[in-house]
């Protein structure tokens, strides 16, 4: 059994869809960064990589490589799962975290795990996503950016 932890944050701004876990949630911003900024896929792909030992999401797809432009985060995930699954690991459970004053995000925390778990190939049930506000701190409690956390862990296939 390994544990990763992962975490993200991305600055809001406008002229982007706002992109979580996959979902695209309707808001006047959206999160800035050099592929769709999906902050809760970022820390979740960070979880697994850490627990595999294999670094973070910046070593393997790099801000500064033109290939990753807009990319939606869902096909960095896939390739980490990729990873994941010629590494002889198998997903056990991952839990996660958005930190956001707004929008409201509980009507869309099970699509985001639902995805998720479609992409990573594991039941729904593995995946659990949780949202809490900013309380009205810092830059996020003022709608300035949204942040995510993410645990995971992973368990060595049989003969590893």
């Amino acid at each position: 059994m390994r544990i990763g932890m992962g975490y993200d944050i991305h600055p809001l701004g406008a002229g982007r869809k706002l992109i979580l876990g996959g979902v695209e949630i309707p808001h006047d911003k959206g999160l800035l960064g050099h592929s769709d900024a999906d902050a809760l896929v970022h820390a979740v792909c960070d979880a697994l990589l850490g627990a595999m030992g294999e670094g973070d999401l910046g070593r393997h797809f790099p801000s500064s490589d033109p290939r990753y432009k807009d990319i939606s985060s869902l096909t960095l995930l896939k390739e980490v799962a990729g990873l994941l699954a010629r590494r002889q690991y198998r997903l056990v459970n991952i839990d996660s975290t958005i930190i956001a004053q707004a929008p409201r995000l509980g009507p869309h925390l099970s699509a985001m795990a639902k995805t998720m778990a479609e992409v990573l190939a594991v039941d729904p049930s593995c995946i659990n996503v949780k949202v809490k506000s900013g309380e009205g701190l810092d830059a996020i409690g003022h709608e300035q950016g949204i942040a995510a956390q993410a645990a995971c862990l992973i368990e060595g296939l049989p003969g590893k």
